[in-house]
């Protein structure tokens, strides 16, 4: 299992990336001219997810993505989600 580190903790290391209010989560809105940018934003998270068998919980509305990452098996914010988020701002 993946080592919690805590959502401030995860922020401290991050640009851009909040601690959610509900939960030991971090949160971060992609904003892209458009949908099909944003579209092709998840589809690269969803076959990275895959990969690495941690999925983030996502809302998108046109151009933007709101992501919520937290590892629920693990109750908190672990070195997965940090990896997670690092990969997410690469490529965004």
């Amino acid at each position: 299992m993946a080592e919690i580190i805590g959502a401030q903790k995860a922020v401290s290391e991050l640009s851009g990336w909040a601690v959610a209010e509900s939960r030991d989560a971090i949160r971060k809105v992609f904003q892209f001219s458009d949908f099909n940018e944003a579209f092709g934003f998840m589809s690269r998270i969803a076959l990275k997810a895959d990969q690495i068998d941690h999925h983030p919980e996502w809302f998108n509305v046109y151009n933007k993505v709101d992501v919520l990452l937290s590892t629920h098996d693990a109750g908190g914010v672990t070195t997965l989600d940090l990896d997670l988020a690092r990969f997410m701002d690469k490529i965004a």
